[in-house]
């Protein structure tokens, strides 16, 4: 995932379609007519515009459609066409929401949704809302509708995201906070990461594993026999899940990576994506020095290739570079956790590519 050079083209959330396709619905609903474009107000004040995919006036319903502009985000759900069937419900109900084809159920707790509880998230839900009851209020109406937001193609999508591990089944989410994408701010990893931890908690798990890839999560489960919600994929994003721990402890913390990626988190990087962390071969050189390597191994390890190379060569040497590696992870987890309201227990295990382990702290 590499940033383009030059200026990057914002986007919309999945949020702001949904309301920008209900706005519309029910407005067809309210005069017969669609708009098209659309325009809605963001959270923030801003005021897109959006043109709409599809539209379907029946005698007892509208539907808009509105397809997702990521903008220059490698976002999953660009291109989604996001759907809201709006109906007439009865008085005194005021706004209810479903999950049509493509949204998901919420099934465990942790979220800020209850069980059973269609995934769209409390401000898209707010954003529909005050549409509605803008809408209502200029027609003379009574605001009591029936919202049902799908995502063509959604179940499938959402096998690229985290619901399935958060117990969301059976579709996509219905976020955002802005209604903004951000291009490459990585805002909804990071939020995932969040819910992950929640979930975690609500189902009484005390033992979390953070993990930068699939490999090392299945070592790390099979190390310590964990399963299911006590998996989190941190990816790159160490920083944001120990910051949002520190804040929201369990008992005890396994990272688990690779040597690369743990040797960046050992020199201090919390974020440990190659474009914005490089693996720093000096320091490496200085582990293996503080080791006793003899300088000839040192001077090698300082030139090698990659992090594996200079791994390939401690390895070689009789040298526990890997768990040196793994005891200095450990160490800014540490320092990063510190604070908390509850103590964290540590451990870090460091894989090569192949999976093997070669260093735990």
């Amino acid at each position: 995932m590499t940033r383009p050079a030059g200026p990057l083209r914002r986007g919309w959330t999945t949020g702001a379609c949904a309301t920008a396709a209900t706005t519309a619905a029910y407005q067809a609903l309210l005069t017969g007519e669609f708009p098209d474009p659309v325009t809605i107000t963001l959270p923030g004040g801003e005021a897109p515009a959006f043109a709409l995919a599809v539209e379907e006036r029946t005698a007892g319903s509208a539907m808009a459609g509105v397809v997702k502009d990521a903008g220059d985000d490698p976002d999953v759900t660009h291109g989604a066409l996001v759907r809201a069937t709006v109906r007439p419900a009865a008085p005194g109900t005021g706004v209810t929401f479903r999950a049509g084809p493509g949204v998901g159920t919420v099934t465990l707790p942790g979220l800020p949704l209850d069980v059973g509880e269609p995934a769209i998230n409390p401000v898209p839900r707010r954003m529909m809302r005050e549409h509605v009851e803008a809408l209502a209020a200029a027609h003379g109406a009574t605001g009591d509708v029936d919202i049902e937001i799908s995502v063509d193609n959604g179940e499938v999508i959402a096998r690229q995201t985290w619901n399935p591990r958060l117990g969301i089944l059976g579709g996509l989410s219905i976020l955002g906070t802005t209604g903004i994408v951000i291009p490459y701010s990585c805002s909804a990893w990071i939020d995932s990461i969040r819910r992950g931890v929640d979930v975690a908690r609500a189902a009484g798990d005390t033992h979390v594993v953070g993990a930068t890839g699939t490999t090392s999560e299945r070592v790390a489960a099979e190390v310590h026999g964990l399963s299911g919600t006590a998996l989190l994929d941190m990816g790159d994003f160490a920083g944001a899940l120990l910051k949002y721990l520190r804040r929201h402890p369990v008992p005890r913390l396994t990272i688990a990576g690779g040597f690369a990626k743990l040797s960046k988190l050992a020199d201090g990087h919390l974020d440990l994506h190659s474009a914005r962390s490089q693996v720093d071969f000096a320091s490496l050189a200085g582990r293996a020095e503080a080791l006793g390597a003899p300088a000839p191994l040192v001077a090698e390890i300082r030139e090698a290739n990659t992090a594996l190379h200079a791994l390939q060569i401690s390895q070689a040497a009789g040298l526990p570079l890997g768990p040196a590696v793994a005891e200095a992870a450990r160490a800014t987890t540490r320092s990063i956790l510190a604070g908390s309201s509850v103590p964290i227990d540590v451990d870090v295990i460091a894989i090569n590519r192949t999976g093997t382990i070669v260093g735990r702290a």
